[in-house]
């Protein structure tokens, strides 16, 4: 498994006519057009922020737009709270983590611990995707104890099974082993750069605990994947789009 993407991988990857991860970090854009739009689709408020936060924050600050859609806003996250008060909380606690990220929030609106994959709710989200135009897509793994989660995966696969332009699709992961199952890594991105941006988004979350967030399993992720590329802290991702060309990302 190659530790790093080189100019040959861009080349590869562009004549392919899509630009995979590696190659998206392998060079900062030199002009607008060469600027990339990233989308990250996750299940509530914190899931992009905990799943691969380093690794949208690494392409933000690379000069590339970063989008975070959340299909719900997080309803039923906080105990004692109503529908209403609890998403109005966590709305604006996204907005905070959005910023940290320089990625720009957007709320699906669908309702949390409910959330359903129909026909109509595959519309508009390919609506959503198509308003976006992205070059590149993370979401959930669908192999995931949160229904919520899978609805959003499964959500983002047929998204994806129906667009005509196919974007390269990437899968992360949270809580692995209580959340994320059997989930084994195409891709390795390093976040030692960016590993206290993620925290500082991932701490806006305050309705969630934060501290238990990263108890859930998060920061051993970040030190285990990391071993495994052999730096201090990385996230890890299944890349869906293509056959035979994961790699490992080091030294960007």
């Amino acid at each position: 498994m190659e530790k790093h993407a080189s100019r040959r991988d861009f080349v590869k990857s562009a004549g392919l006519g899509f630009l995979t991860l590696p190659a998206l970090l392998s060079q900062e854009p030199q002009t607008p057009t060469e600027k990339k739009k990233v989308v990250c689709f996750g299940g509530h408020p914190d899931d992009p922020e905990s799943g691969c936060g380093g690794t949208l924050a690494k392409l933000a600050n690379l000069g590339h737009q970063v989008t975070i859609i959340y299909l719900t806003t997080g309803e039923a996250g906080i105990p004692g709270k109503s529908h209403v008060e609890a998403a109005a909380i966590r709305k604006q606690e996204a907005i905070n983590a959005s910023k940290v990220l320089k990625a720009k929030p957007v709320f699906a609106g669908q309702i949390d611990g409910d959330t359903v994959m129909n026909n109509e709710w595959l519309s508009k989200i390919q609506k959503l995707i198509a308003d976006e135009q992205p070059d590149l897509v993370f979401t959930h793994w669908p192999l995931d104890t949160h229904k919520d989660h899978q609805i959003a995966s499964l959500l983002m696969i047929q998204t994806w099974v129906r667009t005509e332009h196919k974007f390269p699709l990437y899968f992360f992961e949270v809580c692995t082993g209580e959340q994320t199952q059997v989930f084994k890594p195409t891709d390795y991105v390093d976040i030692s750069d960016t590993q206290e941006q993620k925290r500082k988004s991932v701490y806006c979350h305050v309705s969630q605990d934060p501290p238990g967030i990263y108890g859930c399993g998060h920061a051993s992720m970040e030190d285990f994947r990391g071993r495994e590329l052999g730096v201090r802290a990385a996230e890890a991702f299944v890349y869906m789009t293509g056959k035979g060309m994961g790699s490992a990302i080091n030294g960007f």
